[in-house]
């Protein structure tokens, strides 16, 4: 007894005090087995931490439409008033919301959720002690909720949390939450990591998440999940919850997927982030049992992209992906996680299975290719489609825009407002497939359909997964 008391002693007060060299947290952990063992206290962590973890305040103007009143709203108002009291002019209001950061450089980098930035006018970054800074956004990742701020501290070196590597963290680990929900001041919780490789969660298009009971409240967004040895082991982003409240269900984006979105953004340097190049679905039990696997394991390619890195690593459609860097992989997000964590120019190691041998392969991670050339346009002239901006779709406009790697065509940029386009409701993301019976396959094939004028117009056009037909006279 006393040989393990002094061993989780050791190791508890290592973390606490924050004593570096800590290489092997994985030997020095231990179950509690007597009472002095839980009355540690993470004070000496927290005191070590907290000072990087910052509150974000943010303020953007909001065009409010509708009704001065909701009383313009009822029937028996408006049948003695008519609809006159009704048309007010649109109001501007200002709108304030709270979240919080990590700095993670000492040179002021801080990294948040995207949500608790997103569409701010201003941003003020407020400290543990009470400074405030404006901040300037490097980087902002919807695809991953994350965004990068810095603050100018004035050449003076801030207190930050070093990123921890998350593939290192196992259920049942301590964790501490820190942030400043609902408002209250910063805020201290703890609890243990719930579960690891979350991805049926559905908060962004990177779905891997670190699952906490740590309380984790409104205003706890961006915030800091630590670790025992005072490394960050993800960024507090979501809640379930039935009532807005914690429940004992939190999420946080894993510290190596943090890492590859800071990579670069000081520099200015656009966001790369490695892609596989090829379909896959997860190998449920039927499909198991079809290739005569004992138990489902894996993710299965059904497709290989012709521009992609998995057709040059020599991998087929009926691969089966059962590891990468030796972390299993279980379905298609966390083989896409996997990948885009990897840092672009270097090699990861795959461990793939085929009917006759397991064998592994060095997969290089690249970019997603800009083939074809997006010859991005603002098409004018007398025809319905004037006003609007397409561009050719390739696997690298495909993931600016959150899409499928895989899809091709000409896809709507942007529709200028109160243009012919905008007055027959086209929409950026509109896939725009035929016209006037014509296949669109390119930018090009789109400017010659277009070049005479006709007296009607059909047109194909694929939305959310749907194809829709329209036809236009004049």
């Amino acid at each position: 007894m006393k040989r393990v008391l002094k061993l989780f002693s050791i190791s508890v007060l290592t973390a606490l005090t924050g004593l570096a060299g800590v290489s092997d947290v994985s030997a020095q952990r231990t179950v509690p087995e007597a009472r002095e063992q839980v009355m540690l206290s993470f004070a000496p962590l927290v005191k070590q931490a907290s000072p990087a973890v910052v509150n974000i305040f943010t303020r953007k103007s909001v065009t409010q439409r509708g009704p001065a009143s909701p009383l313009f709203n009822d029937p028996f108002f408006r049948r003695f008033f008519g609809d006159a009291f009704n048309r007010v002019q649109p109001r501007q209001r200002q709108e304030n919301s709270l979240g919080s950061g990590v700095i993670v450089r000492p040179d002021g980098l801080i990294v948040t959720n995207f949500h608790v930035i997103e569409g701010a006018d201003t941003i003020r970054v407020v400290l543990s002690d009470r400074r405030e800074f404006d901040a300037e956004i490097l980087r902002e990742d919807q695809q991953t909720d994350l965004a990068i701020l810095k603050v100018d501290a004035g050449g003076e070196d801030l207190p930050f949390v070093e990123l921890g590597d998350s593939d290192d963290v196992e259920v049942g680990d301590l964790v501490l939450a820190i942030g400043n929900p609902f408002g209250v001041g910063q805020t201290v919780t703890s609890g243990i990591v719930s579960g690891l490789a979350r991805t049926k969660v559905g908060i962004s298009d990177f779905n891997f998440f670190i699952q906490t009971d740590a309380a984790i409240n409104p205003g706890n967004s961006g915030g800091a999940l630590l670790r025992m040895d005072g490394t960050l082991a993800g960024i507090n982003t979501a809640i379930f919850s039935r009532s807005g409240g914690s429940q004992g269900i939190g999420f946080a984006v894993p510290s190596n997927m943090v890492r590859t979105v800071i990579a670069g953004a000081a520099q200015g340097d656009a966001l790369r982030r490695a892609w596989l190049g090829a379909k896959a679905n997860t190998v449920s039990a039927d499909i198991a049992e079809a290739i005569g696997l004992e138990r489902p394991d894996g993710v299965i390619l059904s497709d290989i992209h012709p521009h992609g890195p998995a057709i040059s690593a020599g991998l087929k459609t009926g691969d089966i992906i059962v590891a990468v860097e030796d972390q299993p992989v279980f379905d298609e997000e966390g083989l896409r996680f996997r990948i885009a964590t990897g840092l672009v120019g270097e090699t990861t190691r795959l461990k793939v299975r085929r009917p006759d041998r397991v064998f592994d392969v060095e997969l290089r991670l690249e970019n997603p290719p800009e083939i074809p050339a997006r010859d991005e346009q603002q098409l004018r002239g007398p025809h319905p489609l004037a006003g609007a901006t397409v561009a050719n779709l390739s696997p690298a406009l495909a993931a600016e825009m959150g899409r499928d790697h895989f899809d091709t065509g000409v896809v709507v940029r942007d529709v200028a407002s109160r243009s012919p386009a905008h007055r027959l409701e086209f929409r950026p993301g509109d896939v725009l497939v035929e016209v006037n019976r014509r296949e669109i396959g390119t930018v090009r094939d789109l400017l010659s359909v277009l070049s005479s004028q006709q007296p009607r117009w059909t047109m194909k056009v694929r939305r959310s997964g749907r194809l829709f037909t329209l036809s236009i006279t004049g």
